[in-house]
């Protein structure tokens, strides 16, 4: 009998320089479960919805999502170590499509960053710009579309960081949400931006 572990394919890999490599794969529901349930019921995670779930409503949940067609989930590992979650969804099939002119090619977003241990500068970001590199791989991403809860500050200031438009708010059934877009072009320029920013704070320093 092999007792062999089966460890979940890579999809997609990002080295962080001082950091490490950032690696994608698809979330196994048996492997995965108990860890998913950890974060999304911690008061921090409050915006993710599911802070009340039992831990089989959470399995459920995500069984539901590796089923569909037109959603995935994700996870980052770091080091052995799971870092993110991250759900990705044809942004033309879900319910928010009623809320804006919806193209083929949006590519909808969530992310859940794991509980910090030990604070790392620029942490989030890293992460942010390893799913957001993964989906514009897609040659079939036009552009990404989230729409957070808008009381949700932290994610407001990662987005347009990132390069995200913000459009306008619209009440959903589970919460009043800010609905934002990137496409590829606003990235990279976001990407500019953050390596002025780098270069600006280098020469201040060797002042």
């Amino acid at each position: 009998m092999n007792n062999t572990e089966i460890i979940p394919a890579t999809i997609f890999s990002k080295t962080i320089k001082g950091l490490g490599d950032i690696h994608l794969r698809f979330l196994d529901i048996e492997k995965d479960t108990k860890t998913i349930y950890d974060w999304v019921t911690r008061p921090y995670a409050m915006y993710w919805g599911m802070q009340e779930y039992t831990l089989e409503e959470v399995k459920l949940s995500y069984q539901q999502i590796v089923e569909s067609e037109h959603h995935d989930a994700f996870i980052g590992i770091l080091n052995n170590q799971p870092i993110f979650l991250m759900e990705s969804y044809d942004a033309l099939k879900d319910p928010v499509s009623a809320y804006y002119n919806a193209e083929k090619g949006d590519r909808g977003m969530h992310i859940l960053v794991s509980p910090i241990k030990k604070k790392i500068s620029n942490f989030t970001w890293y992460i942010f710009s390893t799913i957001l590199e993964y989906l514009f791989s897609d040659p079939q991403t036009n552009r990404i579309v989230v729409e957070p809860d808008v009381r949700n500050e932290k994610i407001h200031i990662l987005n347009k960081r990132a390069g995200f438009q913000y459009h306008k708010e619209i009440e959903l059934p589970h919460k009043k949400a800010a609905l934002a877009f990137c496409e590829k072009k606003d990235y990279e320029k976001a990407l500019l931006l953050e390596a002025h920013k780098k270069n600006t704070q280098k020469t201040e320093t060797n002042d």
